[in-house]
């Protein structure tokens, strides 16, 4: 790095969002996809100036709240849907599901300060600025809003701090940032559960494969043990049966973490229809691992709550990576399913 650049978190605090998009790919709903959150910093960086003096290089995100816009009662919800007008011919027009879920957020962002914005008074009035922009952006496809009257005690300001040099220092700071963003859970990655319980099916079932894992992780699954007791006034052995849930390790939920291509990569312009007709173009379908919430009061580095986008261009893999499994155990593993 520039010896004229410093390591910067940018925190936006309490972000009040309405009706983001709940639905985060073909098999998964609730919380909003992590590739939106990586698609809002770099929405946010391309309507800063050119000289504004910051590089996003990841964003985290921790949730106080959420609403989920689906009918109650019972173990099958539905998405509140909306009513569309009638055609022309009095008929009622088609209707596209839309999932919706309100959301009560605090993003951090991890980026790169130019020299003249490291005084306090200019990071204020520069953090103070990005988030009068983010409040006219879609986060998810959501509205940001301000947030209820009463709602909050104190309105907390948006923040610029400058990291230190110095490790200990860094998580000295980090630690005085995270009681601020309690209660609260923060998305991180967890991609090594996912290996060791692929690891754990092969062991009785040679043929599992990583599907198989990500589904038995993403669900509560409940077996029958057989336990042999002996009663105490006769003395004879008695069998029963009792239903026992497996554990998790933590909150987990299956996520998406990104695409996987389905096609080669054509120019510009070539394929019909396309949004942009100005940028490349390419097939692609969603990439599931496995995540987990965790308290901020939990992480230990601020780059253990950091999503960045990753590029692999011999596999057409287009992946967000999140170090907190890497930085928290001593083998790193990477498993997805596509």
């Amino acid at each position: 790095m520039p010896h004229d650049y410093q390591d910067a978190v940018l925190v936006l605090p309490r972000l009040r969002v309405q009706n983001a998009n709940a639905i985060s790919s073909p098999m998964t709903w609730g919380f909003p996809s992590i590739t939106a959150f990586i698609g809002m910093m770099h929405a946010l960086a391309r309507r800063l100036p050119p000289d504004s003096g910051i590089e996003f290089r990841g964003v985290g995100v921790i949730c106080h709240d959420f609403e989920a816009q689906v009918t109650e009662g019972g173990y099958t919800r539905a998405f509140r849907l909306t009513r569309n007008p009638v055609d022309k011919a009095g008929d009622t027009e088609a209707i596209v599901e839309e999932g919706r879920i309100h959301l009560d957020i605090t993003l951090v962002f991890l980026v790169n300060l130019a020299k003249a914005h490291w005084p306090e008074i200019v990071r204020q009035q520069l953090a103070e600025k990005v988030c009068n922009v983010v409040a006219d952006m879609r986060i998810a496809g959501g509205s940001v809003l301000p947030p209820l009257p009463g709602s909050l005690r104190h309105v907390p300001r948006p923040q610029l701090r400058l990291l230190p040099d110095e490790e200990s220092d860094r998580r000295e700071d980090f630690r005085r940032m995270r009681r601020r963003w309690l209660p609260g859970f923060a998305l991180v990655a967890r991609d090594d559960l996912l290996h060791a319980h692929l690891a754990k099916l092969q062991q009785a079932d040679s043929m599992a494969t990583v599907l198989d894992a990500w589904l038995n992780l993403s669900r509560w699954n409940h077996r029958a043990t057989r336990t042999t007791r002996v009663d105490d006034k006769t003395g004879e052995s008695i069998e029963a049966i009792e239903w026992v849930t497996e554990p998790h390790e933590g909150w987990t939920v299956p996520i998406p973490v990104g695409y996987a291509g389905l096609s080669e990569l054509y120019a510009a312009g070539k394929v019909a229809s396309a949004r942009d007709a100005n940028t490349q173009f390419r097939f692609v379908e969603s990439v599931y691992s496995i995540g987990q919430w965790v308290s901020p009061h939990r992480l230990t580095d601020v780059n253990d709550l950091l999503w960045y986008g990753q590029y692999d261009e011999s596999n057409g893999l287009y992946r967000c990576c999140n170090d907190f499994a890497v930085s928290s155990s001593t083998t790193a593993a990477s498993a997805y399913i596509d």
